[in-house]
């Protein structure tokens, strides 16, 4: 059987102003199983997304494209896009190297903890032992076997 997809979820989204406006791309997560599975963390993460521009928004879409999902939040000036997608990682440089798959073997069996031995019973004049206000020391149900 082979592994489960890696999925990448990247959110790209202008950034700067004038001559130094450029786009930025950022693996925000890694997902791994299936693209639907992949989708919806995206998705989620869509939603709740709060981009830095516009501060005040008019009004905010989120619009589902292909592989991913298009945020387009208008401002008084002008509309700012985010764009989110899902792509399968093939490769990864700095990624650790995968263990080798060994052969499964049975669990161990979990050790049983034993129930710690029930207290001593107190004794007839240690029950009867009153503090200054009158309460008992021990309380009456202190050390009877049949609560546990």
């Amino acid at each position: 059987m082979s592994a489960p997809a890696t999925w990448g979820l990247v959110v790209e989204t202008t950034v700067g102003a004038g001559e130094r406006k450029h786009t930025e791309a950022t693996v925000v997560a890694h997902v791994e199983g299936s693209r639907e599975e992949a989708l919806a963390e995206l998705e989620r993460r869509a939603r709740a997304y709060v981009p830095t521009h516009p501060f005040n928004h008019d009004r905010r879409r989120l619009l589902r494209d292909g592989d991913g999902f298009l945020l387009v939040v208008d401002g008084a000036w002008r509309s700012f896009l985010t764009r989110f997608t899902v792509a399968e990682l093939l490769e990864d440089s700095a990624a650790p190297p995968r263990p080798e798959p060994v052969a499964e073997e049975p669990p161990a069996p979990e050790p049983v903890e034993e129930a710690p031995p029930p207290p001593p019973r107190p004794t007839s004049e240690r029950l009867a032992e009153r503090d200054e206000d009158g309460v008992p020391v021990l309380p009456s149900w202190l050390g009877r076997r049949d609560l546990y």
